[in-house]
């Protein structure tokens, strides 16, 4: 028998109904572990009440926030009557307050203790969904068993609160000690969060509950890897960008690493790279429309355009080097990336002049040290240094881009009224993208997918 390995986002495990729905589909796929996200809205009412307890002068208010997220929980356990977790989620609601009061009374919030408290969204909800299947297995007459996993346990990561990066050896060495036999055992664990060798929680950062999913696929050197949101497989774009958007059947994982890394909602970036290496297929469906047919991601397909998908990425941050000393010099770009290897930062899109040096960074946790001025100033020993923020990068991806005449042409003739800060073509055959405003991003997709044929 195949090992699946199910990964489910929060909007499904929003509710009883949701989390049910989810339930037969590892019941039906014969998973044999299920990944779970917190329930939808969750992981941001932690981080209010993060805010709150740092705020506020009175216990009242963050008691309140306390209330809403335990409540809003509560319910899910009595609509089913699952007496057998009410005191595990007991526990977890006071190991949650704890973290809170702490908070509260230092009136500081660390990266590490956001951590922790953003942690208990998936603890519950798995807790939870663990019950939920396991009435579905003996509603079914199913003779197996549900066991729930605290994926820290088996997930091992650095010490980088906020976006900590797996260890890879020792997550699988601990991983592969479980059972692997689906017919026995299903597996309900968490996504997002890991743990350092030393016991401290940490979290994948946001969307990093995919991740997780692949994660554990190539530890336990599973068959097929399936992502379970609220819609049906990857689309040419954005749905909510432009409305004519269509799903895509197959796709290659290059062209799906790059849509991920470029602005696709589906998939978090880091989702394939586990995929990749172990040549794992991965299955994008819609919990709530298990029979439509999805997105197949594949190592090789069958039908690869030159256009496959338009995607956008907001909230890019610009940065540009100059100095006349680059000029036939060696040894500029090592100083540059030096820097931004030291601080773990990763670089989008990149291009040069004989003077100056261009490029795009995401404004993530990690980028935020970028604009330091502890950065700044190594960065300015070398050269005068230049941010600025407000930027879209927007990114056609497709196949053998690089060596398909007229390519800028087709592009550009549809966006002629929209200035563009930045081009970068070359470095892989399956993706062209450049820079605009923020505020010109979703018109440029639109006029794109028009434009270049996903519409006929």
């Amino acid at each position: 028998m195949k090992k699946v390995i199910s990964k489910f986002g929060g909007t499904s495990m929003a509710d009883i109904t949701c989390m049910s729905q989810s339930a037969q589909i590892v019941i039906d796929r014969h998973s044999l572990v299920a990944v779970v996200s917190a329930t939808s809205g969750t992981t941001n009412k932690l981080i209010e009440l993060s805010v709150v307890a740092k705020k506020e002068k009175s216990w009242t208010e963050v008691q309140k926030l306390i209330d809403v997220i335990r409540n809003r929980h509560q319910e899910l356990i009595d609509q089913k009557n699952f007496v057998t977790i009410q005191k595990d989620f007991d526990l977890l609601i006071e190991e949650m307050t704890s973290i809170a009061k702490g908070i509260f009374f230092l009136k500081d919030c660390s990266v590490k203790a956001l951590d922790i408290l953003m942690s208990f969204g998936e603890r519950i909800s798995s807790l939870i969904f663990s019950e939920v299947l396991n009435a579905k297995l003996t509603e079914k007459k199913l003779n197996k068993k549900v066991e729930l996993l605290d994926v820290r346990n088996y997930l091992v990561t650095d010490h980088f609160f906020g976006q900590a990066q797996p260890i890879i050896s020792e997550t699988a060495k601990r991983m592969q000690t479980l059972n692997s036999n689906p017919a026995e055992v299903v597996y309900v664990t968490q996504g997002f969060i890991g743990q350092t060798a030393d016991f401290q929680t940490t979290t994948l950062g946001r969307g990093g509950s995919d991740y997780s999913g692949a994660l554990v696929a190539e530890a336990m050197q599973a068959d097929e890897l399936e992502i379970w949101t609220d819609v049906a497989g990857i689309a040419t774009t954005d749905p909510r960008l432009c409305k004519l958007a269509k799903p895509i059947g197959e796709i290659s994982f290059q062209e799906a690493s790059e849509m991920a890394t470029f602005g696709a909602k589906v998939l978090h970036p880091a989702t394939l790279a586990p995929a990749i290496r172990n040549n794992i297929p991965v299955f994008v469906g819609s919990t709530f429309a298990p029979e439509a047919a999805g997105t197949w991601i594949r190592k090789t397909v069958d039908n690869g355009p030159v256009f496959r998908a338009v995607a956008l990425r907001n909230k890019q941050v610009l940065m540009t080097l100059t100095t006349p000393e680059m000029l036939h010099a060696h040894g500029f770009l090592y100083k540059i990336f030096k820097v931004f290897n030291d601080h773990q930062i990763s670089i989008d899109a990149i291009t040069t002049s004989e003077i100056s040096v261009s490029l795009t960074l995401d404004n993530s946790a990690r980028t935020t040290e970028v604009l330091s001025q502890k950065i700044i100033d190594e960065l300015s020993a070398f050269s005068e240094v230049k941010i600025e923020q407000g930027y879209s990068l927007v990114s056609i991806i497709g196949n053998k881009i690089n060596h398909t005449a007229g390519i800028a042409k087709k592009i550009f003739e549809h966006i002629e009224n929209v200035n563009v800060r930045m081009i970068c073509l070359g470095a892989s055959r399956h993706n062209f993208c450049f820079l605009v405003d923020e505020a010109n991003g979703p018109e440029v997709v639109r006029k794109l997918h028009h434009g270049l044929g996903f519409e006929g």
